[in-house]
């Protein structure tokens, strides 16, 4: 507790010198809070927007062209696998055209859901901008773009074709629906499973689609899936098919950490630079309480608790400054539409992590001034004046 006193008086007794290096320790863990929840809200904003609403992992036949059995058991053990699997939906696919004159007409992708369950991987609610959700085997919903190009509107019916068995026949447009991709609101017709096994005269399925809760665990959850349903099922997962994204992605998680170790050691070396500064200051009244009685040890701990206390205060400086900042970032940086451009992920646990290093590497830039401090010969204080 002495040493701790000595330590503060030590502190308070340079006001300006305390108060700059505060403000750079709270410099510091701010940029690592806001850089940290910046990266952080990049990587699940990339994440989301490249592979948050597809299929983690499919499960196909291994023979081209084949559907497989539209089986509810299979779907029931997909899902009791592994406890990482959180949605398991059917899909069924095909080709066809809208007809839109009388010799022309725009090729399309049929796809079928059980919409309860596709939910959890497409969001379907959350892509429709106007109408609803196909319900009967006679209904469909189209992309924004799609719609804008054949001039339809909800209510209206149009003609499908379908080419394997050379049929035509009419669903009704019941809704409308946007995935900010102009190839995909171009070519999906999506309607029921019932609706799309109908209209492209099957009964089976094309895929079970699934997601995981953690993507980059996908490849593994694959391997067991392979191994537990056997032959007959080819089981594909997005990291195979995104090495790029899966490479940009550790490049950024890598360059983060790099850009938040350097901000750390200039916070160590600038606390470590004041503080050993401090002792040539302050080598007289170390070298009078040395004089007195003060151990090497307690001489030591005065420091220490010069660096504890400005990694305290630098923490809650800089964990303010970090909130502020990404709250005016969210705040003032909006898209057209007044949404945030980017959403920082804020998580108590990453800034209570960012306020304990900031304390311990205060600590260890504290040991250099400490040692330094034990060794200080009273004799050369005195002689030395």
């Amino acid at each position: 507790m002495f040493s701790f006193q000595i330590g503060w008086r030590f502190l308070w007794r340079s006001k300006m010198q305390t108060l700059f290096i505060t403000l750079g320790i709270g410099i510091g863990v701010a940029v690592l809070v806001f850089l940290g929840s910046l990266l952080e809200g990049l990587r699940i904003s990339l994440i989301d927007t490249t592979i948050g609403s597809s299929a983690h992992i499919t499960v196909e036949s291994n023979q081209r062209n084949t559907l497989l059995e539209d089986d509810d058991a299979i779907m029931q053990s997909i899902r009791l696998l592994d406890n990482q699997i959180t949605v398991v939906a059917k899909a069924l696919d095909g080709p066809a055209n809208i007809v839109t004159g009388a010799s022309d007409s725009d090729a399309v992708r049929v796809r079928g859901f059980d919409f309860e369950d596709a939910e959890g991987i497409y969001k379907f609610s959350e892509r429709l901008i106007e109408g609803r959700l196909p319900v009967s085997t006679d209904e469909a919903i189209l992309g924004v773009d799609l719609v804008e190009a054949l001039n339809l509107r909800v209510g209206d019916a149009f003609v499908v074709f379908e080419p394997v068995s050379r049929r035509e026949v009419t669903r009704t447009l019941t809704g409308v629906y946007d995935f900010r991709v102009m190839q995909i609101n171009m070519t999906w017709l999506v309607m029921t499973l019932a609706g799309a096994q109908t209209l492209l005269d099957v009964e089976g399925i094309s895929r079970y689609e699934m997601q995981v809760n953690d993507v980059f665990a996908a490849d593994v959850v694959a391997e067991r899936l392979a191994a537990e349903l056997g032959e007959g099922y080819l089981v594909s997962e997005w990291k195979s098919a995104n090495q790029e994204l899966l490479s940009g992605l550790e490049g950024q998680a890598i360059s983060g950490i790099m850009i938040q170790v350097f901000v750390l050691i200039s916070v160590v070396l600038g606390i470590a630079s004041v503080l050993a500064i401090t002792v040539m200051q302050k080598s007289r009244q170390l070298g009078i309480l040395k004089a007195m009685g003060i151990t090497d040890a307690a001489a030591s701990k005065i420091f220490l608790s010069g660096g504890l206390i400005l990694g305290l205060f630098g923490a809650i400086l800089g964990v303010s400054l970090g909130l502020g900042l990404s709250v005016a970032f969210m705040t003032f940086a909006l898209n057209p539409d007044g949404t945030p451009i980017l959403e920082l992920a804020l998580t108590p646990s990453f800034i209570a992590i960012s306020a304990v290093i900031a304390v311990l590497a205060s600590l260890l830039a504290a040991l250099v001034p400490a040692r330094r401090s034990a060794k200080l010969n009273v004799i050369e204080v005195i002689r030395n004046g």
